[in-house]
């Protein structure tokens, strides 16, 4: 008599689809209990251990040089606390950790001290709003903050800012088209040329426009002339930053656009560029940027009013930078606080086109 016993099913046999749990996504950035305690731990270990050799012991003093050892001795410590209970992967990932952290801190404490410290200064002439509706015409050093103001140079900035966007937004884009979609040996002597160009000194910059527009076509100080020097400025940082975001979009994308009968430019068209707007936007701020607080090129090629100008082709033109630059170098404190409160209206106008900027580019992400 034999009997027949079916196989036992397999341990391991896996579930079927349908009936497995869904997967939790693993969360790489939160830190644990041990990951505070040992960065705690390490701060604070190091802040005493520093004050006791850096004050006590040693004839040393100074905010700044007890920062800077504090820092070095918690990287230290962190890292010898973190080796007791983590592979070597972990702990150079902690340290870097730290290093990227610290870097972020400082670049950010420095941004913000110079927008306070602008603001600060500015703090007598700003709450006046006859800095945002009059000109310096008839204004003297003496006279009280609510005469006068720096409606001329504003106007100026931007009339000079929008002539220069003009020009080197189709130029640098189309640039950065030529390099990165077109390419052969030319594209890399125009990439090298561009490269070299980023770092231009900006007083080059005007003394080019200078000699060439002014001297030799007889072109006469104005806001043309000055918005042809920060165009020299802007057209390789848009360049640059452009031929940088055209890399990035997928081939897939040219690749499927080709394949269903679209010519080369009807693909950078109606691909690339819709797909790389958001990063050319950013080319454009960074740009900008650079073009609206450059004072050297505009002091030699505008020249300097107190006056109301709107006309780019006719008289000098004031600008923002110009003014505040004239203004600073005078020694009148009433005329300095009005530099600052220029310089704030600056700022305020460079982070109004970011937000211009940013607002365009995302009205056609949603209209594709």
């Amino acid at each position: 008599m034999t009997t027949t016993t079916e196989p036992p099913k397999a341990a391991t046999e896996a579930p079927p689809a349908d009936k497995r749990p869904p997967e939790t996504p693993r969360v790489l950035h939160e830190r644990t209990l041990d990951d505070w305690l040992s960065l705690g731990g390490s701060a604070a270990g190091s802040l005493a251990m520093v004050w006791i050799i850096y004050e006590r012991m040693l004839p040393t003093s100074g905010t700044l040089g007890f920062l800077v050892c504090w820092y070095i001795a918690f990287v230290l410590l962190y890292a010898a606390v973190s080796t007791l209970s983590n592979p070597g992967p972990a702990v150079r990932d902690r340290v870097a950790g730290a290093a990227v952290h610290a870097g972020a801190v400082v670049v950010g404490l420095g941004l913000v001290s110079v927008v306070a410290y602008t603001f600060w200064g500015g703090r007598d002439a700003l709450p006046h709003l006859n800095i945002l509706t009059s000109d310096m015409a008839g204004t003297g050093p003496r006279d009280p903050l609510d005469q006068g103001g720096a409606l001329h140079a504003i106007a100026g900035s931007l009339v000079q800012i929008s002539i220069a966007i003009a020009i080197t937004l189709p130029l640098g884009v189309g640039t950065a088209v030529y390099m990165t979609e077109v390419g052969g040996k030319l594209s890399r002597v125009v990439r090298t040329i561009v490269e070299a160009m980023t770092a231009l000194p900006s007083i080059v910059a005007g003394l080019f426009i200078y000699s060439t527009l002014i001297i030799l076509l007889g072109v006469p100080n104005s806001g043309f002339a000055a918005s042809m020097a920060i165009s020299v400025m802007m057209l390789p940082i848009i360049a640059r930053a452009s031929d940088v975001v055209l890399r990035v979009v997928p081939g897939g994308l040219r690749e499927a656009s080709l394949a269903l009968g679209a010519s080369r430019w009807q693909t950078v068209w109606r691909v690339v560029l819709p797909t790389a707007r958001p990063g050319l936007a950013t080319a454009l701020i960074l740009g900008v940027a650079r073009g609206i607080g450059e004072t050297s090129p505009v002091l030699l090629t505008s020249g300097a009013s107190t006056f109301l100008n709107v006309n780019p082709f006719e008289a000098p033109m004031n600008s923002l930078p110009l003014y505040v630059f004239n203004l600073v170098r005078s020694g009148e404190p009433l005329y300095i606080a009005r530099a600052f409160g220029a310089a704030g209206i600056l700022l305020g106008l460079v982070l109004l086109l970011f937000v211009i900027a940013r607002l365009v580019a995302r009205q056609r992400i949603g209209r594709r």
